[in-house]
């Protein structure tokens, strides 16, 4: 897998020019904004995909938790191979299983195929976040990573802002269809493929003698999986006191267990306890879970709030999602810049996790018919927290590692974001459901479970009665606070272990000096 052209020494530890950083960015942002536009133009038109499929509030929220889970489960191993092989390649190997996903998911006939084609999907979409931000730790070092961030914080302004509007507008156009909001992805792709081969030049630096901990990746994912579904269902199919319980989350702490034994014997493990256990990365991954619990779980439920809790169509919605992705923009852009000048990331990511909370406590007060402008100012507030904390919390991680373990430790921090967006969009949702199948039988005075009417979702608006709309208008609207309270709670945990990082000054060198290196080959702990 060798790149072709002219090759920058980032092997030796080099930096690139700024002129060969931009160029080589360029591929990268692009595959970076169809991995996430793929997500977000989603976000708005799902209430519209599920109702016309006739799904139900777990379906709903098993379409973005089969995308999270398999992108999680794959993250590492995604960073694993990016130690092997030739990093342009790797990523162009994603966006091809990126763009099948896609047409799969657009041809889907049922909510059964589209969850399974969106966790198809999700193995490319786990490759480029992971893979774009092992490059990008590869070329451009720490200290000066921040000036970047600029681009890094347009696109997801663009891809969080524009792809809700894509979508609402897809949807909201007869002659288009809800199908075009997963073949939109495919031109994009396609041009990011392309722009990378003629763009990105980087050498491959193969080590033969290094295997990647399928095993440990395969029993991670079949723990998590395993606990998510039992998640999905427990206190509506079956009992929290249930042989159903015992048995999976038995099995699945077992299968945990089983992958921390591996990963504790393999060679070279694909989520590496040594470099885990270490203080910095340990806390970073702590924060990382959270605020991907928090983030991730609260924000895919916004679409819906707007949707199915106010009454607003596709479109309308995408605009009213504008000021979180505008804070995540701003503050990703200036924190940046300020924090390249002064090499200190830590207050930024103190101040994040803070602010995240206390946006979504703001969201907590929300109902059916509270004021738009204090909605818009409290996802603001989240966006800023987010913007603060996402991309900060990775680079800490990856400034504490050398330069031969960094598509594992940037996976690894990614890995654990996307496991805690995964288990919060998965937590959220099934609490979400059950809250909405009682208020709505209590107020349709129909028996407990019954969240349809006849063979007609609750999500299909359009074809319900219009006092069963008002109910469900109602229901949605009022339920959806308590899951952002909850996630208010969970980004608390973040700002305790953003408080106990040390104060980190981030390195001028794409790789650790000799001396620092051998202090954590030698010292697991010697960050602690």
């Amino acid at each position: 897998m060798k790149a072709e052209g002219i090759e920058a020494d980032t092997s030796s530890g080099q930096p690139m020019a700024h002129r060969e950083v931009l160029e080589s960015l360029s591929g990268l942002l692009l595959a970076l904004f169809v991995a996430m536009i793929s997500s977000t133009v989603v976000s708005t038109a799902l209430p519209l995909i599920i109702g016309s499929l006739n799904g139900t509030q777990t379906q709903y929220t098993w379409v973005v938790t089969a995308t999270l889970l398999t992108a999680t489960a794959t993250t590492p191993i995604w960073g694993k191979l990016a130690d092997l092989f030739n990093k342009k390649s790797l990523v162009q190997v994603a966006i091809v299983i990126f763009v099948a996903g896609s047409m799969l998911s657009g041809f889907s006939q049922d909510t059964e195929q589209l969850i399974a084609a969106r966790a198809f999907q999700g193995i490319g979409i786990g490759g480029l976040q992971a893979l774009v931000q092992v490059v990008i730790a590869a070329i451009i070092p720490p200290r000066e990573r921040g000036r970047y961030n600029g681009y890094l914080g347009a696109v997801m302004a663009v891809a969080t802002v524009g792809g809700p509007l894509l979508g609402g507008l897809i949807v909201d156009v007869s002659w288009l269809g809800w199908r075009w909001c997963f073949f939109v992805g495919v031109p994009i792709a396609v041009l990011a493929f392309a722009v990378l081969q003629r763009t990105l030049k980087l050498p491959t630096v193969r080590r033969d003698d290094v295997r990647v901990d399928y095993l440990g990746a395969g029993l991670i994912a079949a723990g998590v999986s395993i606990l998510l579904v039992w998640v999905s269902f427990v206190d509506n199919t079956f009992g929290w006191l249930s042989w159903q319980t015992a048995t999976m989350v038995g099995a699945g702490v077992v299968l945990l267990a089983l992958a921390v034994l591996v990963e504790s014997r393999v060679s070279e493990p694909v989520v590496p306890l040594r470099i885990v256990v270490q203080r910095t990365p340990a806390l970073a991954i702590i924060a990382s879970l959270a605020v991907g619990m928090a983030m991730f779980g609260g924000a895919v439920f916004l679409g819906q709030y707007f949707q199915i809790g106010r009454g607003y169509s596709p479109t309308e919605a995408g605009l009213l999602t504008i000021p979180m992705m505008a804070g995540v923009f701003v503050s990703s852009t200036v924190s940046g810049r300020m924090i390249s000048r002064s090499g200190s990331v830590k207050p930024y990511i103190v101040a994040g996790t803070m602010t995240l909370v206390v946006g979504f406590l703001g969201l907590g007060t929300v109902d059916h018919d509270s004021s738009l402008w204090i909605v818009g100012f409290a996802m603001a507030v989240v966006g800023i927290g987010v913007g603060m904390t996402m991309q900060n919390l990775v680079l800490a991680v990856q400034n504490s590692v050398p330069l031969r373990d960094l598509g594992a430790a940037s996976a690894s921090v990614t890995f654990f974001r996307s496991l805690g967006g995964t288990i919060g969009v998965s937590v959220l949702g099934a609490v979400l459901a059950n809250r909405v199948t009682a208020d709505l039988a209590a107020a349709l005075h129909v028996p407990a479970g019954q969240e349809s009417t006849g063979d007609v979702s609750a999500l299909n608006l359009e074809a319900l009665p219009p006092e069963v709309r008002t109910a469900v208008h109602t229901v949605y609207g009022d339920a959806t606070a308590h899951i952002f309270l909850i996630s208010a709670a969970v980004a608390v945990v973040g700002v305790i272990a953003a408080l106990l990082l040390k104060p980190i000054t981030l390195r001028t060198t794409i790789d650790l000096e000799k001396k620092d290196e051998d202090t954590v080959a030698t010292d697991p702990v010697a960050d602690r």
